[in-house]
């Protein structure tokens, strides 16, 4: 039986090229388009590390995926993979803090120059494009300027895709370069739809977590690296560590599990007449917590799941100029507006906080756990 959208029409099978789609919200793309749909899935991006277990040979679907590992910044290939596709999808880019200050070069070409090609090739070729924003465009929330009694109303907080102005920091605090770089790329897609009829559909994910979300230092990642929140706090758990709250881990965050994202990103893909044109926040205003209260959540999940007592997990304030460098700055809240999504979409987050804690700990305890312990059982020299 045809699968048909939400207007009953039937889905017609498409060839779609994923430019970073072996990255973490990729990996979970493929998988989805593998299992549940007909559609093709051309990736490319420089590692095929997080979706090697799709690319099996002997596998049912095999013929429908297929990776190319390429560099988008310099290869003349790019162009010919999207006019072979149906729709494009961009999630290539450099998304943790960390690079923001260290890397701020890396960051903004990656992010906005690189893009342009992309969004160019999708003009010309008249091809559709769902592209991957953040909710990091829109900074810092209006209530954080505002005197502490009036800080209390949801409405300085809450951030409107068609209504919410973008407030970054000054210049040199450079972990702002990643919001002003997707900023002026988002600014540039409805710049090619306005005057010359690009079709596209951009996403603001809200920190969505889950499996394979960034990587663990020293295991599969460099010893050195510094990813985001979610497994910065599973490596301190993984190596009986405290859990290091920048600032005291103040900044409010809501967290969606992959998942319920992925629903969101398939109805994207498969009803083009109510997503083309449209700017969606994507997450859970459900799932609000301060980076601290986080980390407890975490304790007490890697708890379960790992045997060890929560009296021996920890958390430890340190200083952002210490964590991430000079130049740091962070918005204090993110709460997405869902009216547009659930609007165009009927789509609505389902997983509380605990649950999708529950489901990425484990997955981290059973994926990383002996490397670590075979790491820490090595005598020191």
């Amino acid at each position: 039986m045809a699968r048909v959208n939400l207007d009953g029409n039937p889905i017609p099978t498409m060839a779609i090229c994923m430019i970073g789609g072996g990255g973490f919200i990729g990996s979970h793309i493929c998988e989805m388009l593998m299992a549940e749909t007909v559609h093709k899935a051309i990736v490319v991006d420089v590692s095929s590390d997080k979706i090697n277990h799709l690319l099996d040979k002997s596998l049912p679907w095999s013929h429908r995926i297929e990776y190319h590992q390429m560099n988008i910044k310099n290869d003349s290939r790019l162009e010919t993979l999207i006019k072979a596709s149906d729709l494009t999808i961009n999630l290539a880019a450099i998304c943790t803090p960390a690079d923001y200050n260290t890397r701020p070069l890396d960051t903004i070409y990656i992010n906005f120059i690189d893009a342009i090609p992309v969004i160019k090739f999708c003009t010309e070729n008249n091809k559709r494009l769902i592209h991957f924003s953040t909710c990091e465009v829109y900074g810092k929330t209006i209530g954080s300027f505002l005197p502490q009694e009036y800080r209390k109303d949801p409405e300085y907080y809450i951030l409107k895709e068609d209504v919410s102005p973008c407030i970054f920091g000054p210049v040199d605090k450079q972990r702002w370069s990643y919001a002003c770089a997707k900023q002026m790329t988002d600014r540039l897609i409805y710049a090619e739809h306005a005057e010359n009829g690009l079709k596209f559909t951009i996403v603001r994910p809200f920190n969505w977590i889950g499996p394979r979300m960034d990587f663990i230092p020293g295991v599969d990642g460099p010893s050195d690296g510094v990813p985001r929140v979610l497994a910065c706090f599973s490596n301190n758990l993984l190596r009986g560590e405290p859990l290091k709250l920048v600032d005291g881990g103040q900044s409010q965050r809501t967290f969606l599990y992959i998942k319920d994202a992925i629903e969101a990103v398939s109805l994207m893909i498969d009803n083009p007449e109510r997503a083309n044109g449209q700017i969606f926040n994507v997450g859970n205003p459900d799932n609000e917590v301060s980076v601290k209260e986080l980390a407890e959540h975490m304790i007490r999940a890697y708890a379960k799941v790992s045997d060890v007592p929560t009296s021996s997990l920890q958390t430890q304030n340190v200083s952002s100029e210490d964590f991430y460098g000079k130049g740091y700055d962070d918005s204090d809240r993110r709460i997405p507006d869902m009216t547009n999504i659930t609007k165009q979409l009927g789509w609505k987050p389902t997983t509380p906080l605990d649950k999708l804690l529950d489901v990425t700990l484990q997955y981290q305890h059973q994926t990383y756990s002996r490397a670590i312990n075979k790491e820490l059982s090595k005598p020191s020299n």
